[in-house]
């Protein structure tokens, strides 16, 4: 068992259980240390004073509540040790509720309880049979690292679970993040209802951590001189792409069903969006314009030539009357 991380009791209406507190999950992340890349010589990180410069070792350090940067007010661990917390050494128990009406952004770190000696056992045991048969979580408060927090006890194969919680105003609203209102089809829902379907697991207990396996084949390759191993092909996806939102479900779709071996019925493919080419319709009313347009154009200049000529034989007839005039004038 991993060493205990807290240890208390569960406070149970007028039932105490001592309990351990263990941690439920393990960290298998490769962590790397920061080095000198000439040497591979090992960075540290000091912790100096910004008054004097000098590095400080931990059993020097202590905590501080800033009131203004020109007044800090310190505070011991003995102080916070002292602070009348009802949760200071009790996991309190102060609601049941229904497993689905937690919100899982709640939840945050997960802790086994463990009893802490055999007095414990049938007080641990009623505990989680009453959460077995009620079908419910209990809601607590305990108090852990100089603050108080909110728990959900539940069981989880035969133990007890205790979830840290978030606290109601720690959870921000994601109101201004929702897309504006758009318009689908009930086809496209649909269709995504049964990729859904087509997607669906009994569980989730094969995934693994592919990138850390990766991570180890390199690590691996570099320590023993052998060849790095080469990047994996993949498709790559275009920033901003715009795509047809039914083929890419019916590819889906069929990409679901083959990689479950039910297989396809034919290649599918995403198709990019197109600006839309003109409809019959549209084209001829456009070539109706550009005709009236031509016609108009070619009528107008008809019209002013026959204007100007008219005006050219007027002009004509009035000079060879004025001509005959002169010359009956003069005999």
């Amino acid at each position: 068992m991993p060493r205990p991380l807290w240890t208390g009791a569960i406070s149970f209406g007028l039932v105490t259980i001592p309990v351990k507190v263990v941690s439920a999950t393990q960290d298998h992340s490769i962590h790397f240390r920061q080095v000198h890349l000439e040497d591979l010589g090992r960075v540290r990180t000091r912790k100096v004073c910004e008054l004097d410069g000098e590095a400080l070792s931990q059993d020097e350090i202590g905590k501080g509540y800033e009131l203004s940067k020109e007044q800090t007010v310190p505070i011991t661990d003995e102080e916070l040790d002292r602070i009348p917390l009802p949760t200071a050494k009790a996991i309190e128990i102060v609601a049941f509720v229904d497993a689905d009406s937690v919100d899982p952004i709640r939840i945050s770190d997960s802790y086994y309880l463990a009893i802490d000696g055999q007095v414990a056992a049938k007080p641990y045991t009623l505990l989680r049979r009453a959460l077995e048969r009620s079908d419910k979580v209990a809601v607590a408060k305990f108090a852990w690292h100089n603050r108080e927090r909110l728990g959900l006890l539940r069981v989880r194969e035969g133990a007890i679970v205790l979830h840290s919680m978030r606290w109601p105003d720690e959870i921000r609203s994601p109101e201004s993040l929702a897309p504006r209102q758009v318009e689908l089809d009930d086809d496209e829902i649909d269709r995504a209802v049964q990729l859904t379907d087509t997607m669906a697991l009994d569980s989730i207990a094969g995934f693994r951590d592919a990138y850390r396996d990766a991570l180890e084949e390199l690590i691996a390759a570099k320590s023993e001189g052998r060849e790095l191993p080469e990047p994996a092909e993949g498709e790559e996806q275009g920033e901003g792409k715009v795509v047809d939102l039914m083929a890419a479900l019916n590819a889906s779709v069929e990409a679901a069903k083959e990689s479950r071996g039910e297989g396809g019925g034919g290649e599918a493919t995403v198709h990019e969006m197109r600006p839309r080419k003109k409809t019959a319709s549209k084209k001829a009313a456009s070539s109706g314009k550009a005709t009236t347009g031509r016609r108009a154009g070619a009528s107008g200049r008809t019209t002013g030539q026959k204007a100007g000529a008219g005006k050219t034989a007027a002009a004509k007839r009035t000079t060879g009357a004025k001509r005959t005039a002169r010359k009956r004038s003069a005999s």
